[in-house]
């Protein structure tokens, strides 16, 4: 395994700085809800095989919240202003975990409604895009939904996870046997 990590470690060295930039700013596209979910989905093959990740100057880390699939970046990105290289994967869902103690300041600047605000926790979002689309394969009507948002999480003490939720669903009046073979979903960690 560590022979393999190496290697891989060497192929993304051998990449040109220009493909690894591009997949910097396609993360912070994503990340700021600036993506659709092909983009997101493009970037399976990294959440699959570590290999593949490391390629891309990701660094697995151990996990910490169940819920979520973290990285340390080679190089830091740019995302709501701030720079971070630790980004997080759940679900349908692609977020930068930021040095922010208080998600509060960023939501309210990025204008976004409340879910939850205790002391404890604080989750806040909003629906940015929702499209029609039609599924190439079925020809299916999908919904796809653009969703992004601001919280903090108990696995994260003194951080702020802030990112895009992306899904693919069928209108509220279609039949539920016309679900999607497999549609993307959103999951809040923790």
């Amino acid at each position: 395994m560590l022979r393999s990590l190496l290697l891989a470690s060497c192929v993304a060295l051998a990449l040109p700085v220009s493909a690894r930039a591009q997949a910097a700013t396609d993360l912070a596209s994503l990340i700021e809800c600036r993506g659709d979910i092909a983009g997101l989905s493009a970037l399976a093959p990294a959440l699959e095989d570590p290999l593949k990740a490391v390629a891309l100057g990701w660094q697995p880390l151990p996990q910490a919240n169940m819920f979520m699939t973290e990285y340390r970046l080679a190089s830091p990105i740019r995302v709501f202003g701030h720079d971070t290289g630790h980004i997080a994967f759940s679900g349908g869902s692609v977020m930068a975990i930021l040095d922010l103690p208080d998600p509060r300041p960023l939501a309210k600047e990025l204008a976004l409604e409340t879910a939850i605000d205790t002391p404890a926790k604080a989750m806040f979002g909003k629906e940015l895009r929702s499209e029609e689309t039609r599924d190439a394969t079925s020809g299916k009507v999908l919904i796809e939904s653009v969703v992004l948002n601001v919280s903090n999480v108990a696995s994260h003490p003194g951080k702020t996870l802030a990112g895009c939720s992306y899904s693919l669903d069928l209108p509220e009046d279609a039949p539920e046997d016309e679900a999607p073979a497999a549609p993307a979903t959103v999951t809040q960690p923790g």
